[in-house]
């Protein structure tokens, strides 16, 4: 079995500790769209719909209204997805509620500190991902797009941050 090598431009990208501004930058931005989303859901005007005494209210009226993309001949919303929607998301809106306000900050304190940047930037992409399959597409493929290379470099995109002391423990080698 022949293994092919790794482009130079790849192992520059993602492996490069001279790259690491770039990454910080990414990171920074993709963070603070996280914030934004997250802080408002949970200290913002209406936060009660998502963590407080009416936790669940958002959440419901967001997969109600993507329930409505599902049908027709072109629908926004795909029918499996929308069976996910209808059969188990929708009994459990309180769970989804506190889970995406949550997420949503976690995520960006872990970019926006450089704490396990590989992680956020999965986790992240993760929700953009359900986001783009409940048929909302606002900001959820930039940040998608921008994730997936943080994915990537991981070894590199935290060395700015909490991750340059992190990891090295994590990963110690052993003799």
């Amino acid at each position: 079995m022949r293994i092919l090598p790794e482009l130079p431009i790849s192992k520059f990208l993602f492996k490069d500790s001279r790259t690491a501004i770039f990454w910080l930058i990414v990171r920074l931005y993709v963070g603070w769209q996280w914030w934004e989303a997250g802080y408002g859901k949970v200290v913002g005007p209406g936060s009660d719909k998502w963590v407080g005494s009416h936790a669940g209210a958002a959440v419901q009226g967001f997969l109600m209204g993507a329930l409505k993309k599902s049908s027709g001949a072109h629908p926004d919303v795909q029918s499996w997805y929308a069976s996910f929607i209808s059969n188990f998301a929708l009994h459990h809106t309180v769970l989804f509620s506190y889970m995406v306000a949550y997420g949503e900050l976690f995520v960006a304190i872990g970019l926006i500190l450089g704490l396990f940047t590989g992680l956020a930037a999965f986790f992240g992409g993760v929700m953009n991902v359900n986001y783009l399959f409940a048929g909302t597409v606002s900001t959820n493929p930039v940040l998608l797009i921008l994730e997936i290379p943080l994915i990537l470099a991981w070894r590199v995109a935290g060395l700015i941050g909490v991750d340059r002391y992190l990891l090295p423990r994590l990963f110690k080698k052993k003799k």
